[in-house]
């Protein structure tokens, strides 16, 4: 058992940057028109509010934009097809959420060859003609300027393409290609809306990616280049085994995800024109397979508390890939729970990751500690409120925090708590004997099952100090709030009248 005292004194801060309601992930955007990805939206929406949302797929062909055609006297014309593009876009408003748009990938008839990625082939390879690509940038923009006005859609960052470092996502890796492209696409954003924030590389982690970064940042200084910001992934998934169609691997420590963002913010910095430039982690995760259990776990959920609670020293954005598990990379799933993504797994079960995000999302206040197990913020009001975790990675072992901080009178202690126990729909499911199919009372059993435990209780102060102990059990996740209270019962009302009479 661990056991650890915290002592908040008065006038105590601490340096937390949260910055994890930013921006989430998502599949391919054509997705969104599926009822199911609504809903689960709704749901992510509704417990953890994020204010952006990022994905592949704006210009596949599955969302219908790009429109070249032959007339009757032979000449090639282009036109351009927002109707799915809209329906998109307002449901996303519907949500109060925001893109950061990705432009990428290539529609078919504009492509230069034939790679395709994904279930759902998502071309891969450079445009066949660059005034055409640029055409096609500038005309979406100018459409949703149109649709939802110029000073939003200018307030949407702008991305151009996805790991162009990985051979899978852009032919070759060809960095001089990728250079290229995003050469031309940055001008064609800012010659359509010139206050919108455009960037990248938005490359994957790996032994190349500190060489991207430094070329992508010398090519744009040297050809003076529009840069509002710098992108790139972070995934924690090591050496994979594989069994079916399903990854596993072992998992790096947080801090060692963690000092490889702050390896590239100080790449970022070491170029005086980029010095403090905003760096967006636009794609994060512990494994970075679809099929991976880990992301069905407790243990996922306490590997994204400690991620969270760090992240914003070195990044203004850091986007948890996905939101849900609509999601056809690697093929339509065909389980409840699979490994997928998500912090919602389908046919809306909660996974435990969703709370981590409930939890630190919706924190108030100024943070007045913050170390490798717990964040805590007083609020104005001079109540506290805070999330605590216990990743157990090779000892797991449950622990005790003894917290310590200054009130008067009686305190209301509010607990949630996210741990294998209370909150565990994939062991529900297992003890169900994993079925593919659900009944109506399996599914309504695995909802409550994915729901955090709530418990309450009152401390008196002591000589203007208030102790409570929080215990974690193993990969727990829990959210607390001290209040002070008092009595407003209503006249006569007697709670403890049937405990002094039974």
């Amino acid at each position: 058992m661990k056991n650890i005292s915290i002592n908040i004194k008065h006038g105590d801060t601490a340096q937390f940057n949260n910055n994890a309601a930013f921006c989430v992930g998502t599949g391919r955007m054509g997705l969104a028109l599926q009822k199911e990805y609504q809903e689960q939206l709704a749901m992510a929406q509704a417990e953890a509010g994020f204010k952006h949302i990022r994905g592949h797929g704006l210009f596949c062909d599955d969302m219908a934009i790009y429109q070249p055609y032959t007339d009757a006297d032979g000449v090639e014309r282009v036109t351009y097809n927002f109707t799915y593009l809209d329906r998109v876009m307002d449901y996303y408003k519907e949500q109060g959420i925001k893109p950061f748009l990705e432009l990428g990938f290539m529609p078919e008839k504009l492509a230069s060859g034939t790679q395709t990625i994904f279930y759902w082939k998502g071309n891969t390879t450079p445009p066949k003609d660059d005034a055409a690509w640029c055409n096609l940038v500038k005309a979406t923009l100018h459409h949703l300027a149109e649709r939802y006005g110029e000073d939003e859609v200018s307030s949407w960052p702008c991305e151009v393409w996805n790991e162009p470092n990985l051979p899978g996502f852009w032919e070759n890796a060809d960095k001089e290609k990728y250079l290229h492209l995003y050469e031309v696409t940055s001008q064609a954003v800012k010659e359509a809306l010139p206050n919108m924030r455009v960037g990248g590389p938005a490359v994957c982690g790996g032994s190349t990616t500190p060489d991207w970064i430094r070329d992508f940042l010398t090519f744009c200084r040297d050809k003076k280049l529009p840069l509002d910001f710098v992108s790139r992934h972070a995934y924690m998934g090591e050496t994979p085994e594989r069994k079916g169609k399903y990854m596993y691997h072992t998992m790096r420590t947080v801090d060692d995800l963690y000092s490889e963002m702050k390896g590239t913010r100080e790449l970022i910095d070491s170029f005086p024109e980029y010095k403090g430039m905003e760096m967006h982690i636009t794609e994060f995760n512990t494994s970075y397979n679809p099929f991976c259990p880990i992301h069905d776990t407790n243990l996922n959920a306490a590997y994204i508390a400690g991620i969270l609670a760090c992240f914003g020293d070195v990044a203004a954005s850091y986007s948890y890939w996905t939101f849900g598990d609509v999601f056809e990379e690697a093929g339509v799933p065909v389980r409840p729970f699979h490994g997928g993504f998500g912090m919602i797994a389908n046919q809306l079960i909660a996974k435990p990751t969703l709370w981590t995000f409930a939890f630190f999302n919706n924190l108030k206040g100024e943070c007045v500690y913050r170390d490798e197990h717990m964040v805590l913020m007083r609020r104005k009001d001079g109540s506290y409120e805070g999330v605590a975790w216990n990743l157990c990675r090779e000892e797991r072992s449950e622990m005790n925090i003894d917290l310590n901080v200054p009130a008067e009178g009686t305190v209301g202690l509010l607990t949630r708590t996210v741990d294998e126990k209370c909150c565990n729909p994939l062991k529900a499911w297992h003890d169900m004997g994993e079925p593919a199919s659900l009944t109506n009372a399996q599914l309504d059993f695995l909802r409550k099952a994915g729901q955090p435990l709530c418990q309450s209780t009152n401390v008196d102060a002591d000589d203007g100090w208030v102790a409570v102990k929080l215990h974690l059990k193993e990969n727990a996740v829990v959210h607390f709030e001290l209040t002070s209270i008092s009595e407003e019962s209503d006249y006569g009302y007697d709670y403890h009248w049937y405990r002094k009479h039974s």
